[in-house]
């Protein structure tokens, strides 16, 4: 019979190499506290668009990890909305994307507040607004084996086995006693083996690993000491899927030493440092474009658009496709190119059918 991690005499008493882990995580440290003083100078809106962009990466990633795909816009104009920022030509949010940002929004927002099993119920729910064939809101219950399985029906491979649902609610309260006290233990090290312990035991019927991504904002948030998030984790994860499947189900598999997850987690948390400051680029450029440029004189629409093309428009601006965007006529949309044209801030490129036209940096 195979052996699960909690099935250990010693579970939950984990262990790591301090001494191994000493230099990744000083590293670390370093870089979290540079892009947090990087982020304090950029002035409050520049902040917010870094967090709008940042947070809108995260959620869409983490479900992406589970294999459901969200509406990019639609996450957006709920993290807008939540963070009180314009909504220029983004389509209001539906009902599923709005739980999963609140619940966000909760986890990062009162990031200091204690973990209790009502608020976990509360995170639960939110992911499954419509319902779901299962209980929601509630720890998992029943006598079937809750098993992690991948592969065609008849051969099937399971990657882990969960603890019978009827230890769940004691080995939650555990949990969540060692998640709430201020103890000795410095607060990135405790934010890599949280998300650990939460999908071990994996307590709820479906939504784990979402929610154990969740409490990784969280914490990482407590680490910060920022009310919003500045780093996407999830984006990492999900770039290194293969990776992050295969160090869980070794770790879930092997004794209490948990070394290498947390010695992965502090990797993917320095590359996840390292693109945001590729994001917090983009974001400045954007600012100092509008202050560049803020005595020149432009309407809704020309704003609107121009705004969808700082933030990272796919493909060619041609006439058409800004007269779809901005919701107006062929004429009205080249009398708007043209006019920035002449203002300097777009330039024309080819001719006829193949023209289109790029925005000036």
């Amino acid at each position: 019979m195979e052996t699960y991690i909690w099935q250990c005499p010693q579970w939950p008493r984990f262990t790591w190499d301090a001494e191994q882990l000493a230099k990744p995580l000083a590293e670390v440290r370093m870089k979290q506290g540079i892009l947090i003083g990087r982020i304090t100078t950029l002035g409050f809106d520049t902040e917010l668009n870094t967090a709008l962009d940042v947070m809108t990466d995260d959620l869409m990633n983490s479900s992406k990890i589970e294999g459901i795909l969200l509406d990019g816009k639609s996450v957006r104009s709920s993290v807008a909305r939540q963070l009180g920022l314009e909504r220029e030509g983004l389509p209001p949010a539906d009902r599923y994307v709005e739980g999963i940002v609140n619940v966000m929004v909760d986890a990062v927002k009162n990031c200091n507040e204690p973990l209790s099993a009502e608020r976990l119920f509360e995170w639960h729910a939110a992911l499954f607004p419509h319902g779901a064939r299962f209980k929601v809101g509630t720890w998992r219950e029943g006598q079937e084996t809750m098993q992690v399985v991948s592969g065609a029906l008849g051969r099937e491979k399971v990657h882990f086995e969960a603890p019978p649902s009827s230890e769940v609610p004691r080995m939650m309260d555990d949990f969540m006693q060692w998640a709430n006290n201020v103890q000795c233990i410095d607060p990135i090290i405790k934010a890599a083996i949280v998300p650990l312990w939460f999908v071990t035991i994996h307590p709820f019927s479906d939504g784990n690993g979402r929610l154990s991504r969740t409490l990784t904002d969280m914490f990482l948030t407590r680490s910060d000491g920022m009310i919003h998030r500045f780093y996407s984790m999830s984006a990492t994860f999900c770039n290194r899927r293969s990776e992050y499947y295969d160090i869980l189900e070794r770790i879930q598999h092997g004794g209490m030493d948990i070394t290498p997850w947390i010695s992965w987690f502090l990797d993917c948390m320095e590359e996840a440092l390292r693109h945001t400051e590729e994001v917090i680029d983009k974001v400045v450029s954007k600012a100092e474009f509008w202050e560049n440029n803020k005595e020149i004189p432009i309407n809704e629409r020309q704003r609107k658009i121009i705004n969808r093309l700082l933030d990272g428009f796919e493909g060619k601006l041609t006439t058409s496709k800004w007269a779809k965007l901005a919701k107006c006529s062929s004429d009205t949309a080249l009398r708007d190119i043209e006019d920035l044209v002449q203002k300097g801030l777009f330039t024309k490129v080819g001719v006829g059918r193949g023209t289109y036209y790029e925005l000036k940096r």
